[in-house]
């Protein structure tokens, strides 16, 4: 399976700078989508041979989640019990072999005026997802909103106390991990460094001054199904780019 994650920091936009394109060109099986930033009434755009499942949230042009299919899952559900379905944060499929779950984590946001949300976000999404994976394997992706180690981004000293670097960050999905989950663009390439956002500010990009924040995650009962992960850093139109994830399942 060809598995394809990507914030596209607001749909509408992103179908100006070549999303259709890309989309078409990459002809995944399962593509997720963070940052829609619009409701599904709102769209003017379809997608022919795809199931499509929105989580827009309650505040317009704001976060949101989408996911498209080739495949129709047996199950669909928003949230988990309830909670976080009002931002669009998390979209689960269930499918014959696995559970696929697109998630955009929260910002702990300037001043790390979010991070205690933030933090209680983690604890609930961790625990989300072993619950899943004790009934069949788990694949996860999305913007998590963290470089996990150093190595993650251009300059880690610098941002040790900012949103996406902080120890209290890195340490919830480090407890993910531990949990019994992969990074899998990790896994594959422990010493390659490359990124999956840049700033729009200072030239970052064209510096490749960046962070690797988007990620695929699976349970460990996967690891051994991994084909490869790829970072198309040459696709724009977005601040982050897209990550594809080749899979047997």
């Amino acid at each position: 399976m060809k598995l394809v994650t990507w914030n596209v920091n607001g749909l509408r936009a992103a179908m100006t700078k070549g999303f259709k394109d890309f989309f078409q060109e990459v002809n995944a099986d399962i593509f997720a989508i963070q940052e829609t930033k619009m409701q599904e009434l709102q769209k003017d755009f379809d997608f022919p041979g795809y199931y499509e499942y929105w989580s827009s949230a309650i505040k317009k042009g704001y976060s949101g989640t989408l996911i498209y299919t080739k495949e129709q899952p047996l199950n669909v559900s928003y949230g988990i019990d309830g909670k976080y379905s009002d931002e669009g944060r998390i979209i689960t499929l269930e499918f014959p072999k696995f559970y696929f779950i697109n998630v955009y984590t929260p910002n702990s946001q300037h001043k790390l005026l979010r991070l205690d949300f933030r933090m209680t976000f983690e604890d609930d999404f961790r625990n989300y997802l072993v619950s899943l994976k004790h009934e069949k394997p788990v694949i996860v992706c999305g913007d998590l909103n963290v470089a996990h180690q150093e190595i993650d981004l251009k300059n880690p000293q610098a941002n040790t106390k900012n949103p996406g670097f902080t120890i209290e960050e890195r340490t919830k999905f480090s407890n993910l991990l531990n949990a019994g989950f992969i990074d899998t663009f990790r896994y594959l390439y422990p010493n390659k460094i490359q990124y999956t956002w840049w700033s729009y500010m200072n030239k970052a990009r064209e510096k490749n001054i960046g962070w690797r924040i988007d990620y695929f995650l699976v349970s460990n009962n996967l690891k051994n199904n991994i084909v490869d992960v790829i970072i198309r850093d040459d696709i724009y139109g977005s601040d982050h780019c897209p990550v594809i994830l080749e899979i047997n399942i």
